[in-house]
């Protein structure tokens, strides 16, 4: 009974010995055959560092009613703040769906913009493209959205696709639907129409 006893005393203490350094070994076997990192999923500190600096925001979006009852969200692929006009947000992908009351929609996109919190406007810069439920295509070099009352107004010349032909124009305004009227697109400077007719 006591050679018994001494043996099993010996082995707890060989086990107590033994097992430890086969976990550590284990864990060692972990790290040595761990993948190493590539440089695609590696962030490094100075990338932390930008990304704190930029203050960016990914996928933000701003909604809001106007004045007439009309609903306008504004998304994009990612927004920062603009150092040198602290109530600017420079975006980009920038795109803006306003749906009307009377169930008319425009949509517009834009590779870069910004939006003005004071002013309460939201500007597209470079190429333009604007899309009506109505049927209208329109591509124009920059346009302003007032958030306020949704109205909308090109920067300058801009080509038209319509439901019965192709026009140009120096100049386009939006004016969201209002008590009871549709919604208003006004063709200035210089209007151009080439009619098409409609095939029954």
């Amino acid at each position: 009974m006591a050679l018994s006893d001494h043996l099993r005393s010996q082995l707890v203490g060989w086990a107590k010995m033994i097992l430890p350094l086969c976990a550590l070994a284990l864990l060692s076997t972990l790290f040595l055959f761990a993948r190493s990192t590539t440089e695609q999923n590696s962030i490094t500190v100075a990338d932390v560092e930008a990304i704190a600096r930029e203050q960016r925001v990914s996928a933000p979006e701003f909604s809001g009613v106007t004045d007439d009852g009309a609903v306008i969200v504004v998304s994009a692929a990612s927004a920062r703040p603009d150092t040198t006009r602290p109530d600017t947000i420079e975006i980009s992908d920038m795109r803006l769906r306003m749906d009307n009351a009377d169930g008319s929609s425009v949509e517009v996109t834009a590779t870069d913009g910004e939006v003005d919190g004071r002013a309460q406007i939201a500007r597209f810069l470079g190429l333009a493209r604007l899309i009506t439920s109505n049927g209208y295509q329109m591509e124009t070099n920059g346009l302003i959205a007032e958030l306020a009352t949704g109205q909308i107004t090109s920067n300058g010349l801009l080509e038209i696709r319509a439901p019965f032909g192709y026009l140009t124009a120096g100049k386009v305004t939006f004016q969201s639907a209002v008590e009871g009227k549709a919604q208003e697109m006004l063709f200035t400077d210089g209007v151009r129409l080439l009619y098409t007719p409609q095939t029954p």
